[in-house]
């Protein structure tokens, strides 16, 4: 699957970042860049469109331990305070992230900088680990570019991917359902 603008701007992420199908948000799509799925991705819109969003954000859709795996490579232009801000924020969103009713999203959330030294890092600086109950929970948090109606996405997790924008080159997801 292949989206294109104008589409491609509606799928854009809020101050900058975009989805693209290799799981990166990057800060350099414009409006006439092309945005080509991953099967994971093209998956997902298909039953986004399928069950619709209410279904697909409803705290009991696929439960079961979700893991959710998001590194930030910051830009060299980025303070250690920016830095320092950006995952004080992010650590903030296991109490921040609640559904309309009040219920947490987050189970746990775990973060650290990178430090192997298998010279596999691509770059990346700062790794965080956030673990949910259900695959819904998930999909409310993770929102947009995917769910786009309120009340089925996290306006924390929005709101925090709005303010760490500027700060960050790169951001990589690896989500999966622990068997």
């Amino acid at each position: 699957m292949t989206i294109t603008s104008p589409l491609s701007i509606r799928l854009g992420l809020i101050a900058g970042l975009f989805f693209t199908g290799s799981g990166i948000y990057s800060t350099r799509a414009c409006a006439n860049e092309t945005l080509t799925l991953d099967t994971a991705a093209q998956a997902t819109y298909a039953l986004v469109k399928q069950i619709g969003e209410q279904r697909f954000t409803a705290p009991d859709f696929r439960p079961g331990t979700v893991r959710h795996m998001v590194m930030f490579q910051f830009r060299t232009t980025a303070t250690a305070a920016e830095r320092q801000e950006v995952t004080r924020r992010f650590l903030e969103l296991a109490t921040h992230s609640r559904r309309p009713n009040s219920k947490p999203v987050v189970a746990n959330l775990e973060s650290g900088p990178q430090n192997s030294g298998e010279n596999a890092d691509h770059g990346l600086d700062y790794g965080y680990l956030v673990t949910f109950r259900s695959e819904g929970d998930r999909n409310y948090y993770v929102g947009r570019p995917i769910v786009h109606t309120s009340g089925c996405f996290d306006p924390a997790h929005d709101a925090f991917k709005k303010f760490a924008a500027p700060f960050l080159a790169n951001v990589v997801v690896f989500d999966f359902t622990v068997k």
